[in-house]
């Protein structure tokens, strides 16, 4: 007998779009439900096939996804073990494009794994830790369930689902690096009177994102390397299927305990390292000639990553570093520290605003580094950027503010690029960017903190300027408070009753296959148009997933990508993520007409003769209907299609649409007021500290 596919209460949740709280109830009241057929007595496990067929005959069984049949294949057809075996058939399919990939769904198996099997013994040596390619021959149904979800969701989505089992093994210390800053990261490497580098490494490589941005900006030769197999292999699914005429070459290891590239010298490194590794290799790799500066100490892995970096660099390359904050001031990396600072290597550290990427809570810092330069920097390029985030979120729960990718990329890109052009003759901005000459941070502690740096004293101010100042940004906070206050109050909002109310819904799968709407998603990175020489307009921007969170305009660069999808009024706009467990939905204006959908958006556009875009929105972004629909720990996806929408009539939708634009409107007066709060604070303080303003007298 075939061993049973087995579902957890928490799997259950997802798979009917219900709460965990659900699960139990139907557990307690059904003596029908199906009862645990192994896991624990704390963490029971059920039959998946007779969990369907009970929602099924209750009407609990939402329609389901590509991804969700695929991961019910996985869990009754195939081992574990055999999974890593269908990754091949996943690129291959993927190259080969939805529409050829949905008509070798349509033949026999045999014809079916025939049209596979070249491309799949073309592309096995480029994903690491695939032994057997003979799996995907072994399990015909399998990867036929496998081709609909890559012609459906592409060969990526389909790609992580297969490694799933295959990634609990990542390091302590690993962060996804946010797609922004990778973008950021990938365009220092870029000059405007210079060529791409060509030949570029990353020895840390998470799922690739790195290399895909540097081969969309022009490398061409991409070396990647990854101690965990199911990352390295979605990093080499990721770049192949997105720069399919790169050449590619991924592995599987720990770079600094087994380097699977000794010899290479690449023309420029990017990586975003483990963080405190203590476990690094400090002892048996004492005499390592990777080394150049001084073996790093134990609580120093940071240290040990960036020379295993310089050491791959090719005179005169570039290595781009994410750094935690505390490796600028150590005292036990002191020594390294000073090294890189007589020999020339260290040209700058960039300071990013605290939440601009996990670890959330501190400020990471990018270094940006020269191997053997064969004139050495006198000086050393500090960029401070904490004042460049933008307006608080307002969804999170937190006063952290969103940051503005847009305005900080151009900071830090303006003020590296006009160093590396003059690094002797730059101009400093004030409170954000400075060059330091090398002889005054060789001093006892080496701290390279950015912010010790760049934040020096300014010129002093006249009182009554700043008193005038002070008042006109107390009167703006004022105004707004007022609006605000005018906003909250009003009407009250009665109770439904005794009970809540309850309502027939529907799922946006459901509403997809009866027209009442459409889904559309930004095409897949680094797919380029024939001519992309298209001109940018001053005008057009791209609509970003920051911009939806924090309710401002559009602001992103256009990607000159293929089939571009402009906005419409009254779209519903929603983040594929969930961030720090909430999302908005945005409801498209008329500024928002004509914008380009940026990546990782879901868009929805509903027939107006059947439901109200504000209406959509609400229930789209409720909390209880969001968690039902996501899957995943570290980044959690939303799943749109298992999204759950109430069929209420056009009149009584109005309604509820009036009340959720009237609580979005109140969140964008309580985002100018805390805006205008933190300004006010700021300019009162700074007067109080600088000696430019007096206190105001007590009142008697």
């Amino acid at each position: 007998m075939p061993d049973l596919a087995l579902i957890t209460a928490a799997e259950i949740s997802r798979l009917a779009g219900v709460t965990r709280a659900t699960v139990s109830n139907w557990r307690r009241r059904h003596p029908d439900f199906p009862a645990p057929v192994g896991g624990t007595e704390t963490s029971p496990a059920y039959d998946l096939s007779a969990v369907r067929t009970w929602l099924a005959a209750r009407g609990q069984l939402p329609a389901n996804s590509a991804k969700d049949d695929l991961r019910a294949a996985l869990r009754s057809d195939a081992p574990d073990s055999a999974t890593l075996g269908l990754l091949p058939a996943a690129l291959a399919a993927g190259l080969l494009g939805p529409e050829e990939s949905k008509n070798l769904i349509a033949l026999p198996d045999r014809e079916m794994l025939a049209g596979l099997t070249a491309a799949i013994e073309s592309r096995s040596d480029q994903i690491p830790g695939v032994d057997d390619v003979s799996v995907a021959a072994q399990y015909p149904d399998l990867v036929r369930t496998l081709l609909r979800c890559v012609a459906e969701d592409g060969a990526v989505p389909a790609a992580e689902i297969l490694v799933e089992e295959h990634l609990d093994e990542t390091a302590g210390g690993s962060y996804p690096t946010p797609a922004p800053l990778v973008e950021l990261m990938a365009s220092l490497l870029s000059a405007p009177d210079k060529s791409y580098p060509a030949r570029v490494l990353d020895p840390a490589c998470g799922s690739g994102g790195l290399l895909v941005a540097a081969g969309k900006r022009g490398a061409t030769q991409l070396y990647a390397q990854d101690v965990v197999t199911g990352q390295a292999a979605l990093a080499a699914i990721t770049i192949a299927t997105t720069l399919p005429e790169a050449q590619l070459d991924v592995r599987v290891g720990d770079s600094l305990r087994a380097d699977a590239f000794p010899g290479l010298l690449a023309d420029a490194v990017l990586c975003a390292p483990p963080y405190g590794e203590r476990d690094w290799g400090n002892e048996e790799l004492a005499y390592d000639p990777r080394w150049i500066f001084a073996l790093p100490p134990k609580s120093e892995s940071e240290l040990a990553w960036l020379q295993h970096c310089l050491s791959h660099t090719q005179q005169g390359g570039t290595v781009i570093m994410l750094m935690p904050p505390a490796t600028a001031e150590r005292a036990a990396g002191r020594r390294i520290r000073a090294e890189l600072l007589r020999s020339g290597t260290l040209r700058a550290v960039i300071a990013l605003p605290v939440g601009a990427a996990p670890p959330l809570h501190i400020s990471l810092h990018l270094w940006l580094l020269h191997r053997d330069p064969t004139s050495p920097g006198q000086n050393v390029l500090f960029i401070d950027t904490a004042e460049t985030d933008g307006r608080p979120t307002g969804d999170t729960g937190t006063r952290r503010a969103a940051t503005d990718w847009h305005r900080l990329s151009t900071v830090v890109l303006d003020s590296w690029r006009e160093y590396d052009l003059r690094p002797d003759a730059f101009d400093a901005l004030p409170g954000t960017a400075r060059t330091v000459p090398v002889v005054e941070l060789l001093n006892e502690a080496v701290d390279l903190t950015p912010a010790r740096h760049v934040r020096v004293t300014a010129a002093p101010t006249q009182p009554e300027e700043l008193a005038a100042t002070a008042h006109a940004v107390r009167d703006r906070l004022r105004r707004a408070a007022a609006g605000l206050t005018a906003l909250s109050g009003g009407q009250n909002w009665p109770p439904a009753g005794a009970e809540p109310q309850t309502w027939r819904q529907a799922t946006i799968a459901d509403l997809l296959r009866g027209d009442a709407l459409s889904l559309v998603r930004a095409p897949t990175i680094g797919r380029r148009a024939a001519d992309s020489t298209r001109p940018e307009t001053s005008s057009t921007r791209t609509l970003t997933v920051q911009d939806v969170l924090t309710r401002r305009p559009a602001s992103g660069p256009i990607d000159h990508a293929g089939d571009e999808i402009k906005i419409e009024a009254g779209d519903v706009i929603l983040p594929e993520l969930l961030h720090h467990g909430r999302s908005v939905a945005r409801v498209a204006d008329t500024a928002d007409a004509g914008q380009l959908l940026g990546r990782h958006l879901h868009l929805l556009r509903p027939d107006p003769t059947r439901f109200d875009p504000w209406f959509l929105a609400g229930f789209l972004a409720a909390e209880e209907n969001l968690n039902a629909a996501a899957s995943g720990t570290s980044i959690v996806r939303v799943d749109v299609r298992r999204l759950r929408i109430p069929l209420l009539p056009t009149s009584e939708q109005h309604r509820y649409a009036m009340a959720f634009r009237r609580l979005h409107t109140i969140r964008v007066a309580a985002d100018l007021a805390n805006r205008l709060a933190d300004e006010t604070a700021r300019v009162l303080s700074a007067g109080l500290t600088e000696g430019a303003l007096l206190p105001p007298e007590t009142a008697t």
